[in-house]
């Protein structure tokens, strides 16, 4: 049996935690702007998460220092917030977000385009987004996993864009990381991998406008583009239901 399988009970409390990432991102969101450190992004989640009685799934872990990762322009995955990174006008930048919630773990990422963004990465943000959803979209019991990279290459490779091949999805629920790991590019491994219901996991696909190679900064997290080119990243957790998928982290609650 899969790791990372759920009762219905349990979906209800995944919904909860869900519901809380999405509803701090829409706090954060309009202050999102010009002129703003990364850090100050940071405390904003930092006070809004305990005022909600939720906290941080990522500080400390594995000894990461923040809050949130902030991840601008090249860089995939893993930005640590800073004082000295301020945001400007024409930068791309993905929040990455995983809250704990009386006991379950909701992870999502979002997109956030500061001011004039050229229109190439406008159309690297609308289609990352695309390649998403249109994985969520396939997702269901019986599907096979490997169905998932199948489906955002196909939705990313057209446009002359790459996969990121160094960062998975996986499942979550109680603990933050657990299999299975969600590959965002076709990998017949998982052909014979099978979602049931009550499987949870993430799809966040890292979509670069060049090359799919990494290198990581001295700090040991920040994860850019080894060629310099942009990167922009969407994720949602989600839960196999009976019949096909539900996005937990989108607002569930008035």
């Amino acid at each position: 049996m899969l790791p990372s399988v759920y009762a219905p009970k349990d979906f209800k409390r995944l919904r909860a935690a869900g519901d809380v990432v999405a509803r701090c991102f829409d706090f954060i969101a309009p202050n999102i702007r010009a002129g703003i450190s990364t850090n100050d992004i940071d405390k904003m989640v930092a006070e809004w998460l305990r005022a909600n009685g939720a906290r941080s799934s990522t500080l400390g872990y594995q000894g990461f220092p923040k809050n949130v990762c902030t991840s601008v322009n090249d860089v995939i995955v893993h930005g640590i917030p800073s004082d000295q990174e301020i945001l400007k006008d024409g930068d791309i930048v993905n929040l990455d977000m995983t809250v704990e919630y009386k006991g379950f773990h909701g992870d999502a990422s979002r997109m956030f385009m500061i001011g004039n963004v050229s229109a190439a990465a406008r159309k690297l943000v609308t289609v990352t987004h695309d390649a998403l959803m249109a994985a969520i979209a396939v997702c269901a019991p019986g599907v096979p996993l490997s169905e998932i990279g199948k489906t955002i290459e196909s939705v990313v490779l057209p446009h002359g864009f790459s996969v990121s091949r160094d960062f998975v999805g996986h499942g979550i629920g109680k603990v933050l990381h657990d299999e299975p790991q969600i590959y965002h590019f076709y990998d017949k491994r998982w052909d014979k991998v099978k979602m049931v219901p009550g499987l949870v996991f993430t799809i966040e696909p890292m979509i670069n406008a060049g090359g799919d190679k990494c290198k990581i900064d001295p700090d040991g997290w920040t994860a850019r583009t080894a060629d310099g080119c942009l990167s922009a990243q969407w994720e949602h957790t989600i839960g196999i239901t009976e019949d096909g998928a539900v996005i937990f982290t989108e607002k569930q609650f008035d």
